[in-house]
């Protein structure tokens, strides 16, 4: 599956529903999805700042591409991040350095989570873009 291709077939996922009681149910059971950071990963340093609920993010570079890891101690938190990795994981570092992610406009995520949940949106994508930079940067070195 093309990598637009799993945006795209999350935009689907949602549509199948009417509401946003609904949608925020379905990112709930997302969450099972999660790949989970290793117990020995959740630290200050892989710590999302400016989210309200805590969330780690993992990053590993292998064969070229990136590869995420996360947690969190909220459920919905979990299938947002949940989300993101789906997209995100196992593109090269200059990839996800450029990434559009239309899929969030798209299914009104950014616009149907309460302005602290979307500050923290915005924040793990950033650590993820900043870490895929930072590996973009070892590997161009």
């Amino acid at each position: 599956m093309s990598k637009d291709a799993i945006q795209d077939a999350i935009i689907e996922e949602f549509e199948l529903f009417d509401d946003w009681l609904d949608k925020y149910d379905y990112l709930i059971g997302l969450s099972d999805s999660l790949p989970m950071i290793e117990a020995a990963k959740r630290t200050e340093g892989n710590l999302i700042e400016g989210c309200q609920s805590r969330v780690w993010v993992a990053s590993e570079l292998r064969d070229g591409k990136v590869y995420f890891t996360a947690d969190s101690d909220a459920i919905i938190t979990k299938g947002i991040i949940a989300l993101l990795i789906r997209v995100m994981n196992g593109r090269s570092a200059e990839e996800l350095a450029h990434i559009d992610l239309y899929f969030i406009d798209a299914i009104g995520l950014g616009e149907n989570l309460s302005p602290t949940r979307s500050n923290g949106l915005r924040s793990m994508i950033s650590r993820m873009k900043l870490d895929a930079l930072r590996y973009s940067v070892i590997q161009n070195a």
